[in-house]
């Protein structure tokens, strides 16, 4: 094992497929951003959905962040799998984490001026943001007096991998609910899904250089993150292109809004 590339060809493409990855994730956020523009409307996005979302970025970006940027942070993860172990989170990971935060604001803003129906974040939603977030503040509280940063942002690395394993499940059910895709872009989807299996291949790449799989589970959390994503995205595409087809182009933004009855932020 090695903390350098064997491979300057392989290295090369952990890079590229790195951040084809990047611009698929970040892309993704655009399609939704220019449909709710278009439809000045955000019926058919659901709010806990971008709630969830935020909490999930903004975890994701302090993991990121704090592994790539800091020399304690990576001595710690070094003294944990060894010396020769590379360090499992590339600049492509902390750039996508600073946009995704940043898009995902943006989103969540356009929920305040366009119609939004009778639509509202849960209380389910409020309940889970406020644990999950009351719960890193402990854990901080907790790390600090020994400096145990690494077992810190595994903590946020952690609650990156929980959201978006119940962050698209609001979304799912109310498209289900709805039987209408509408106000839901498939282009964030496409996009999405595209990002999630270059994101697990880019770390494959980097396996087949190092021989050896602790990359894997050394950031678990990229590891499931890319497994989740592609699970919901092709349950979006089944729901979108199979179980509810649309007649026309959701994009070319005459899409007449959906009456939508909603009860603690699920739609009836």
């Amino acid at each position: 094992m090695s903390s350098s590339w064997n491979s300057v060809g392989l290295e090369v493409l952990y890079q590229v497929i790195g951040w084809i990855a990047f611009a698929a994730w970040s892309f993704s956020f655009y399609p939704q951003v220019v449909l709710n523009y278009k439809r000045k409307s955000v019926v058919g996005l659901n709010f806990d959905f971008l709630v969830l979302n935020l909490t999930k970025h903004s975890s994701y970006l302090i993991y990121n962040a704090a592994l790539f940027f800091s020399p304690v942070i990576q001595k710690q993860y070094h003294d944990k799998f060894g010396d020769k172990e590379m360090i499992p989170v590339a600049a492509n990971d902390v750039a996508f984490s600073v946009h995704a935060v940043t898009l995902t604001a943006f989103t969540l803003s356009q929920v305040l001026i366009y119609e939004r129906g009778n639509q509202k974040v849960s209380k389910v939603c409020i309940s889970i943001t406020a644990v999950v977030w009351t719960a890193a503040i402990v854990c901080l509280i907790v790390a600090w007096p020994k400096s145990n940063w690494l077992w810190l942002i595994d903590i946020f690395n952690t609650i990156q991998v929980l959201m978006t394993a119940i962050k698209y499940i609001p979304q799912a059910v109310m498209n289900f609910r709805r039987k209408s895709t509408t106000g839901w872009s498939i282009g964030n989807i496409l996009l999405d899904l595209t990002g999630g299996v270059l994101n697990f291949g880019q770390m494959g790449v980097q396996s087949i250089d190092q021989h050896t799989l602790v990359n894997f589970y050394g950031n678990i959390g990229k590891t499931l993150l890319s497994l989740e994503v592609v699970f919901f995205d092709v349950i979006f595409i089944i729901q979108h292109y199979v179980l509810y087809p649309v007649k026309r182009d959701e994009n070319d933004g005459v899409y007449p809004v959906l009456p939508v009855q909603v009860k603690d932020g699920a739609a009836v």
